[in-house]
């Protein structure tokens, strides 16, 4: 599957991006190589190998889940240019 200049185009324009000529065509050039690589990894035989949730084997020392810092959320609002019931309005992007 490789990815064209349209497709690029299409989805700058959905992310409102700016795109010149060299910029779609380097753009694609360089998700098509991260496509080539990704079909190179399905092709390894990977048959009779245990998946890893991670790759090392050792176990993560975690830190006791708590609340260290507590936010004004009024305070944070109060410099929001619109706000309504505790919500952040922001404007529509998607057409």
């Amino acid at each position: 599957m490789a990815i064209q200049r349209a497709d690029i185009e299409k989805l700058c324009y959905l992310a409102r991006i700016d795109l010149t000529e060299d910029t779609a065509a380097d753009t694609a050039a360089g998700i098509n190589r991260v496509l080539e690589l990704i079909d190179q990894l399905r092709a390894a035989d990977t048959a009779g190998i245990a998946p890893l949730a991670h790759p090392l084997e050792e176990t993560q020392r975690l830190r006791e889940d708590r609340v260290e810092e507590k936010v004004d959320r009024d305070a944070l609002q109060a410099v929001a240019p619109a706000v309504e019931s505790g919500l952040y309005l922001v404007p529509r992007v998607i057409e």
